[in-house]
């Protein structure tokens, strides 16, 4: 079973990425990004990528410019994760054949990111948005977009926004906070994983 769920790694050091990305892979999650506002981020992504290889999806979040882009395809990243919905972000993703993951909130926001290519849509703050923001935007939205809960929603909201209609989730700090050992880290993901099963099956 391929889940929906977007493991965030805010504040991940290199020395502690591949511990803890074989935690998150033991548990069933297979999507993990780092923030660029970690340390030595490309640094925890290129190890990452390295020793996970095609068994996980392995990319950046807090992505703002081209640059930064180019550099996660020249280091083998598989997706791009971003707060906004840039479209110059979005296309270069997509050039360098990469899934790509905006940061949108309003209609006007999804639908330009869906014209320029991203393949999903990460509604964040999703607690801020809340179910009925949510229910109001899918409305207009094609079938097709996957759409994402990412902010303020874990474990327990997981039924509550699979009724509503999300296709999954981004998961921080119900995941990982700094000092989390690889240990801790596979507890919390195999109980998001138990929760998001138990939702969508």
């Amino acid at each position: 079973m391929t889940r929906e769920i977007i493991a965030i790694l805010r504040g991940v050091q290199p020395h502690e990425a591949i511990a803890i990305t074989d935690a998150l892979m033991d548990a069933g999650i297979t999507r993990i990004e780092v923030p660029l506002n970690s340390p030595d981020p490309f640094d925890s992504i290129a190890r990452m990528v390295d020793h996970a290889g095609d068994a996980a999806m392995i990319g950046a979040g807090t992505v703002l410019d081209v640059d930064a882009v180019t550099r996660l395809a020249g280091i083998g990243a598989g997706m791009v994760v971003s707060p906004d919905a840039n479209p110059e972000v979005i296309e270069a993703t997509k050039a360098h054949g990469m899934a790509s993951y905006p940061g949108v909130f309003t209609a006007t926001e999804c639908f330009s990111a869906l014209r320029h290519g991203a393949d999903g849509l990460k509604f964040f703050p999703a607690f801020k948005l809340g179910l009925d923001g949510f229910k109001a935007l899918s409305a207009v939205l094609p079938k097709t977009a996957a759409t994402y809960a990412v902010g303020g929603v874990g474990p327990a909201d997981f039924a509550d926004w699979h009724a509503a209609g999300i296709t999954g989730f981004g998961l921080g700090s119900n995941l990982y906070k700094p000092g989390y050992d690889a240990a801790r880290v596979g507890k919390l993901a195999a109980e998001a994983v138990a929760a998001y099963d138990s939702a969508f099956s």
